[in-house]
This record gives C-alpha cells, structure tokens and sequence, in this order.
C-alpha cells in the first residue's frame, strides 16, 4: 500500500456510515462534489481498517488518478493487470472516472471478492456505468463539504461564541481546504473559483464536450443569483434571450443537469402537501457549498436569507433526508424533509423582525394538518419563545450544532 497522509480532523459522521458496509460483498461508492473531502476520507478509511481491523498494509491497494504516479492507468485493462498483480483485499480507487471503462474492470474485482471502495465527481456517470455493470450490487454514499460543526473543528474555532464562527461560515462556505487560509477570505474565494473551475472543465465540459462554454457560466451565474427562488429552465432562457443571448430551453434543462450532475448544483422539487404528489415544474436549486456563489457574484449580506436557506438545505442532504420544496394552497414551505417514516416541516428566515413575518413564518405551517413536527429556523435568540400553537422554533446556529 502507498504511503499515505494523515490528517488531525477525522470526518466521523462518514466513517461511521461507512463502517457498516466493511467486508460486505457490496462495492462502496462515495460520491460528491469535488474537494469536499472524499480523498482524505478515504485514506482515513484506509487508516481505519489498518488499526481497527489489523489488516496488513500490503493488503490495502489505494489509487489516486490525480496522483500522476497513476497516470499509467489509462483504461480498464491497465487497471485490471495491475491490481491482479498486486492482488489486494481492499481496493480504494479515488476519482475512478479518470480510468476509461472503469466499470468493467470493478465488477471484475467484485467477482474476485475484493472489498472495493471508489470515490468520484459526477453522480450520473457513477450510477448509470454501475448499473450496467453491477446493478444491485452497490452502495452509494454522499459526501458534502463541510457542516458548520465540522467548520469550527476544521478552522480551529472552538474557542470563539459560535455566532462569530457562523458569520464565518457564511462568508467562506465548507470546503475542507479553506481551512489552511481562514484568515485570508480573498485567498479563500481564489480556490473556490479554482474548484469551480475544475468542476466546470473535467466533469462537465470535457465529458459532454460543450463548446458553449461561456454559456454553461451563464446558467450557473443565474442560478447562484436565484438559490432559494422558484425558476424553470424556459425562464432562465427567456432571461438569457433578454440579454441577447440565445439558447433553447432544452439545452437549458442539460446543462442544468450537468450541473446537479457534478454536486455544482442540488436540484430540489416542489411537492403538494394537499395533494400529495411531487410537481414536475419551477424547481429550485441549491449550490453545492455556499462559498461558490461568494466566489462567482460576491458576498452581498442583503441576501442573507438566500444564503440561510442554502446552509439548511446542504445540512438536511448531510443528516440523511430526501429534500423537497412544500407547496399548501398558493404557499410555500421551504423545506419538507423525509427520511424512512420521518417527516419535518421547516421555514427558514433571518429574523422573525415584525408581526408580519411572524404570522408569515408560522401561518404557512398551521395549514399542515398532520402530526408530524414542524419547525421554524431564525437567526433570533432561542431564548425568545420554543413554540406557537404546535410549531416549535430554534435558533439556526443551535439546530446546526445539534
């Protein structure tokens, strides 16, 4: 096994959902956007089944494609010779999609009863290879940039009120590199740009060969601008069309998928409470880690509310909930989480500030008739009330710490 870093900040949460699946005949695919850790999780997973499980080191082969020792490993017949001759137990493969028919070769090592651990940056591409391939057989695990929690362990605020981390937080994002240069917010948007940039070329235009380039940034650029509000693709092309710029609206819906594709963006559906059905129109889409829009349009504290609803949103994916937008009537909720038989109702706003908001806040939430909870997150005091007539609320740093 190759010599491998270690790091001070373990990313638990993930190494915990991982260890179940340890020595199951089930092929690991841990998915995400780029730089949000899945490298460093590995070689902690690596670490973890060396001490844990005391496997020998020669048994564990780890391949990094961004490493270009690796370079040789062009397609799946490299890949295949050389694991045969290494002949591992464990096999951690990370970025595999830079390995040209990498899913032939996976479900060969499968059949070997190699336990097979892979990372990589484009959801579509990892679950429509694997399926052809090795249906059935494979469990996919999201990795997200960094929570708040994880944040203030990553950049060494411990000992600072959690409201300063937070502001933070909302300034830089959670992508894990950010914490060698806390103290330097432009050197921080630098690498976020760089990050969107590699995300941009490597998973989106150089697989779909898009010649339209400055176009895909048009669309992002709009939906980093528009994260909390309801949009469809035939707006974003009316909007473009406004600005002398032509595009279909199927070309639209592509490259918004490209997008949600590569964790750039998480597209989330709206859903009838009343009605019980999800709706195929005027979705919304959440970036894959704050610190991108900061990066690309600017930090604008005026939209603190957008950038609340995209912190809630990334949290929810993070615990594990199937994310929709709540539609009652001619209201909105902001989010509807589900998980198993779990149900959660939750609006989000910076400050219940008038009698207005509040009764906007909470009205829309007493219109939900059933028994599951419902929540409303604000950036006021906790101590400020815990319920009205059923719905509770909580301070958003405390809910994101809990």
């Amino acid at each position: 096994m190759q010599k491998t870093k270690s790091t001070e900040h373990p990313r638990i949460v993930y190494l915990h959902e991982i260890e179940r699946y340890i020595g199951k005949h089930i092929i690991k695919v841990l998915v995400g956007i780029r730089r949000s850790g899945k490298s460093v999780l590995i070689r902690q997973l690596i670490t973890h089944i060396h001490k844990k499980l005391k496997i020998a080191p020669e048994a564990i082969l780890y391949i990094d494609k961004e490493d270009l020792s690796f370079d040789f490993l062009k397609n799946y017949n490299d890949l295949n010779k050389y694991v045969v001759e290494k002949n591992p137990s464990y096999l951690m493969i990370d970025e595999v999609q830079e390995i040209e028919g990498w899913e032939k070769a996976i479900a060969s090592f499968h059949k070997k009863n190699i336990d097979v651990y892979i990372t990589g940056s484009n959801a579509k591409m990892l679950s429509s290879d694997l399926a052809t391939y090795i249906s059935g057989r494979y469990v996919t695990i999201p990795t997200y940039t960094l929570s708040f929690k994880e944040f203030i362990e990553f950049h060494g605020k411990n000992d600072i009120a959690p409201s300063v981390a937070f502001n933070k937080f909302l300034k830089l994002g959670g992508f894990p590199l950010l914490s060698q240069f806390s103290g330097d917010n432009q050197a921080c948007y630098t690498l976020i740009k760089d990050i969107f940039e590699t995300i941009v070329l490597k998973d989106i235009v150089a697989r779909h060969n898009i010649r339209r380039v400055t176009l895909l940034y048009n669309i992002i650029h709009y939906a980093a601008d528009n994260i909390g509000n309801t949009f469809s693709a035939h707006k974003i092309s009316t909007y473009l069309k406004s600005q002398k710029i032509k595009i279909d609206v199927e070309t639209v819906q592509d490259y918004l998928g490209y997008l949600t594709a590569a964790f750039a963006l998480h597209k989330i559906s709206r859903y009838d409470v009343q009605g019980k059905r999800h709706l195929e129109i005027s979705e919304k889409y959440y970036l894959g880690d704050l610190g991108l829009r900061h990066a690309l349009i600017g930090y604008k504290p005026e939209n603190i509310n957008q950038f609340l609803e995209n912190i809630v949103c990334l949290e929810l994916l993070r615990r594990g909930y199937k994310v929709s937008i709540g539609k009652v009537g001619e209201r909105e909720i902001d989010f509807i989480a589900a998980k198993e038989d779990k149900k959660l109702y939750i609006q989000v706003c910076y400050l219940l500030a008038n009698q207005d908001i509040f009764a906007r806040e909470f009205g829309v939430l007493h219109e939900v008739k059933d028994q599951h909870p419902k929540l409303v997150l604000s950036m006021d005091d906790e101590s400020y009330g815990t319920s009205f007539d059923g719905v509770q609320r909580e301070n958003i740093i405390s809910w994101l710490l809990d």
